[in-house]
């Protein structure tokens, strides 16, 4: 499969971008950086240069036309202020899910986060965060033509990936390393069976690929 992430140079693209190289696949990183691109091909990827903060929907539905996949992984990061989480985590989300449905990629998966809700209250950056988080998963949510599932990890670690998650709609809070994120969603884009579905994922003791599986009602 050709597979589109945009964010292509994140933890968690990164990883991702490893695994379904490994696994045959085509990854295609979208990169805003020139610099980043030597480390895409170094995980097996093809960068694709473009900023998703100023592209129309014709460039990036140009990038992902004939593509099987799309992946937003992007983010505006913890350093960033409040303006940059709506350009990035809710207008470049939004951008990426316009773009996939005119290229005609049905298949769509959003990282999301625990907690995202268009009516979460607070004046902090991170209330700002969860709330544009929140907008563009509801926006991704009433596209009919794509075949979308929205994941919401919990606290992200750089631990070792176990392979043992917990998958479900709704896990209260825990942490979950970014290796087994990235394989959950390996997982995610071998079947399209979850999609239409919001889903909470932290560590836990069932295997990625039974829990999708049990998730997808297999």
């Amino acid at each position: 499969m050709r597979i589109v992430i945009a964010g292509g140079h994140g933890q968690i693209a990164m990883r991702l971008a490893r695994l379904l190289a490994a696994g045959g696949n085509e990854p295609v990183g979208v990169i805003r950086k020139p610099e980043h691109g030597d480390d895409l091909r170094e995980a097996g990827a093809e960068p694709c240069l473009l900023d998703l903060e100023s592209a129309s929907v014709e460039e990036v539905a140009a990038v992902l036309q004939g593509a099987d996949a799309a992946v937003f992984a992007a983010g505006a990061g913890p350093g960033s202020g409040a303006e940059r989480k709506k350009t990035v985590d809710r207008d470049a989300a939004v951008l990426f899910a316009d773009a996939a449905e005119r290229a005609r990629v049905r298949r769509h998966i959003v990282i999301s986060s625990m907690g995202a809700d268009p009516e979460h209250r607070g004046d902090e950056v991170f209330d700002e965060y969860l709330r544009m988080k929140g907008e563009a998963d509801a926006y991704v949510r009433g596209k009919e033509t794509l075949d979308w599932t929205i994941l919401r990890p919990g606290m992200l670690t750089n631990d070792a990936g176990t392979g043992l998650v917990r998958l479900e709609a709704r896990t209260g809070r825990g942490p979950i390393p970014r290796d087994d994120v990235a394989a959950v969603i390996a997982e995610l884009l071998e079947t399209s069976a979850t999609a239409g579905l919001a889903l909470d994922l932290i560590g836990g003791n069932v295997p990625v690929s039974v829990a999708v599986k049990a998730v997808a009602g297999n």
